[in-house]
C-alpha cells in the first residue's frame, strides 16, 4: 500500500469520519476516495494540498511518512491522546442511513470502523452503542432522537418491561419495551409506548443483538408535548397491554 493511500486512510479514521464526510471536505467523490485508499488511483496533488492544510502537514510528510507509524507531533499527537484517553467509553452512532448496512455489518471491524463516534462521561466503562431511531411508536421520545445503549450479551437478563434496542433479521433495529414469554422462552414481545401500535413478538433465533437503552439523546425544543389527559389515557392503555400479555404469558 503506498504511503500516501495509508495517510490517507489513516488521517479520515483518526478523525472519526466516513469515506462520504471526508469525501465531501474535499470536494470529491466518495468512490474516489475509496480508489486512493485502496491504492488503486494516485491522490491528486489539489487533494494532498487540501489535506496538508486539512491537517497541519507538509506534503512531504503525506507523502513519505507513514504517520500511523512515526511519533507525531502538533496536532496529531493531541488527536491520538485524546482517542486513547476517551476509548473505553468511545460510542459508535448508528445512524438511520446506516441501519441497513449494520444488518450485515455489525460483526465487521471494517464496518464498525467506519461509524462516527462520541464519548459521554457520565457513562461507566462499558460496550456502548447508539442508534438513531425514526417513527412515532415510542411516543412521547420524539422521532430522530438517539438511544445510547449497552450491549447485553446474555439475553436471559432482559428485564420484563424494560426498554432495549433490539437488533433481529426480520425487524431490523428497532428502540421497544420488552415482555419476556414464560411459557415460550424462544420469543420476545415487543411493546411500543405508544398504544396506537400493537406489541408483536419476535423469535430469538432471529435476534442478532439485545442493548440495554440507557440514554435518550434529543434534539431541544421538538419534544411532542402531552397534556394530562393524553397521559392518563396513555398509560391505562399501556397497563391494560401489559396486563393482557400476563395472562396470555402466564
Amino acid at each position: 500500500m503506498s504511503v500516501a493511500a495509508q495517510n490517507l486512510k489513516y488521517l479520515r479514521k483518526l478523525r472519526g469520519w466516513t469515506q462520504e464526510e471526508f469525501a465531501n471536505k474535499l470536494k470529491i467523490k466518495r468512490s474516489l476516495l475509496g480508489a486512493y485508499e485502496e491504492e488503486r488511483a494516485e491522490p491528486r496533488l489539489e487533494v494532498l494540498e487540501l489535506v496538508s492544510d486539512m491537517f497541519k502537514l507538509s506534503l512531504d510528510e503525506l507523502l513519505r511518512k507513514r504517520l500511523s507509524e512515526a511519533r507525531a507531533t502538533g496536532y496529531l499527537a493531541k488527536r491520538r491522546a485524546q482517542k486513547l484517553a476517551g476509548s473505553s467509553n468511545q460510542i459508535q452512532l448508528v445512524p438511520v442511513k446506516a441501519a441497513a448496512g449494520y444488518l450485515a455489518g455489525y460483526g465487521d471491524p471494517e464496518f464498525l470502523d467506519e461509524l462516527n463516534t462520541f464519548t459521554l462521561p457520565m457513562l461507566a466503562p462499558g460496550n456502548y452503542r447508539a442508534f438513531e431511531i425514526v417513527g412515532d411508536s415510542m411516543l412521547p421520545v420524539p422521532s430522530g432522537s438517539v438511544i445510547v445503549a449497552e450491549k447485553l450479551d446474555d439475553p436471559e437478563t432482559v428485564k420484563s418491561n424494560s426498554t432495549y434496542v433490539v437488533v433481529s433479521r426480520n425487524e431490523g433495529i428497532v428502540y421497544k419495551r420488552v415482555m419476556k414469554n414464560n411459557k415460550l422462552k424462544n420469543k420476545l414481545t415487543l411493546i411500543s409506548d405508544n398504544t396506537v401500535f400493537q406489541p408483536y413478538t419476535v423469535n430469538m433465533e432471529d435476534v442478532l443483538e439485545i442493548w440495554k437503552a440507557e440514554m435518550v439523546l434529543s434534539r431541544a425544543n421538538v419534544q411532542q408535548r402531552w397534556d394530562v389527559n393524553q397521559l392518563a389515557s396513555l398509560v391505562s392503555n399501556l397497563q391494560d397491554q401489559v396486563s393482557t400479555l400476563k395472562r396470555k404469558m402466564n
